[in-house]
């Protein structure tokens, strides 16, 4: 893994807005076509950032920067970002979702529904521009066509932000991206769902959990992206007072958390086989096909020798242990269910607590209640 401190730095897309603004301004009043700017981000750091193109359309004046996210793994990096003053008028900022910058369409969110998706952040950076210029009242339209398309590889369509994607950024400043940061991003479908009503969730660590919960009839607001980091986002929902959760995943995810596993990155830990042989022993599983188990390639692999042995009884013990281990991280402060599939979306574990949850028009040729 490369250090941190030696890889490089970008900026954020509202900080190529920001700079799109300084470039169009300085046009406006100075008759000037630069080929950078400098802005100042909320940190004091000092960035200095490439202009495009400038373009004007009679009173209207359209700079484009190219996103550069250093070293950071960005989907919008290399993408195009325009800013367009419209017209300087009046006392009021006025901001514009041009094509590919999403609308907020849910509560929850930092930036009120109704709202382009441009963040507190980026509105600062773009307000202290203006300031440099002393221009009180202004329109401005952001657009990112690229931004369309990239949107579907976001959580946008999740948080409810629709047609594209958040002009974002805490600084300006985009250092390559932490864990923690990556963490902190899932956060904000919690205060979604919150905001919507939802005090019992349905955490699902990837796309087959999602699948299942949706199958099962759960309402899609209630649903949160967890990713690997289980923990985190059960932190997250104890600070904000969550009262219950059913974790809903495949086998492979949620068997990790029946063992204490809060991080299931398989470079993390990974005690898949482990724990499925320890809790089949435990239940007599014959010596020998314990050790097919641990001799498996996956767990959807080992869930084969449980099916030829009619040992599926130990699926429950394990949904149940995994509730019991999640309860105990929060310190009984959430209560939890768990039930976890095969690949298929065949529910294998389910818990009492979970299985009493379920939406009562749920059917399943699969499932007997």
């Amino acid at each position: 893994m490369k250090n941190n401190s030696k890889l490089k730095g970008g900026y954020t897309t509202g900080a190529s807005a920001a700079a799109g603004v300084k470039a169009a301004l300085i046009y406006k009043f100075y008759n000037k076509v630069v080929d950078e700017v400098e802005i100042t981000a909320l940190d004091g750091t000092i960035l200095k950032i490439p202009i495009a193109n400038i373009k004007v359309d009679g009173d209207k004046i359209c700079a484009e920067v190219i996103k550069n996210s250093g070293d950071d793994p960005d989907i919008t990096n290399g993408v195009s970002i325009f800013t367009t003053i419209k017209k300087i008028v009046g006392n009021e900022i006025i901001l514009r979702a041009g094509l590919g910058v999403g609308i907020v369409t849910k509560n929850g969110l930092q930036i009120p529904k109704g709202e382009p998706a441009i963040n507190p952040g980026p509105r600062q950076l773009i307000k202290n521009i203006l300031s440099e210029f002393n221009v009180d009242g202004v329109e401005i339209e952001i657009s990112i066509p690229a931004g369309v398309e990239l949107a579907k590889k976001t959580l946008n369509p999740i948080l409810g932000i629709e047609g594209g994607i958040s002009v974002i950024g805490t600084t300006g400043v985009l250092r390559p991206m932490s864990e923690d940061a990556f963490k902190n991003s899932l956060v904000p479908q919690i205060d979604v769902a919150i905001a919507n009503g939802f005090k019992n969730l349905i955490f699902v660590p990837g796309k087959i959990g999602e699948n299942v919960a949706l199958k099962i009839g759960f309402n899609p607001q209630s649903i949160v992206q967890t990713s690997n980091f289980i923990g985190h986002m059960l932190d997250s929902a104890v600070e904000r007072n969550v009262e219950q959760i059913i974790f809903c995943g495949h086998i492979g995810k949620i068997i990790k958390i029946a063992a204490g596993i809060f991080h299931t990155h398989n470079r993390v830990a990974d005690g898949r086989l482990e724990t499925l042989a320890a809790y089949s022993a435990a239940e007599g599983l014959s010596s020998t096909e314990v050790q097919k188990i641990l001799d498996s390639a996956t767990t959807e692999e080992a869930t084969e020798i449980i099916s030829l042995n009619n040992f599926e009884h130990v699926y429950k013990k394990i949904a149940t242990r995994a509730s019991l281990r999640a309860e105990r991280y929060t310190f009984e402060k959430i209560h939890v269910g768990t039930i976890f599939t095969n690949y298929a979306g065949k529910i294998l574990g389910i818990d009492d607590f979970a299985e009493k949850s379920l939406p009562l028009n749920f059917v399943d040729k699969n499932f007997k209640r």
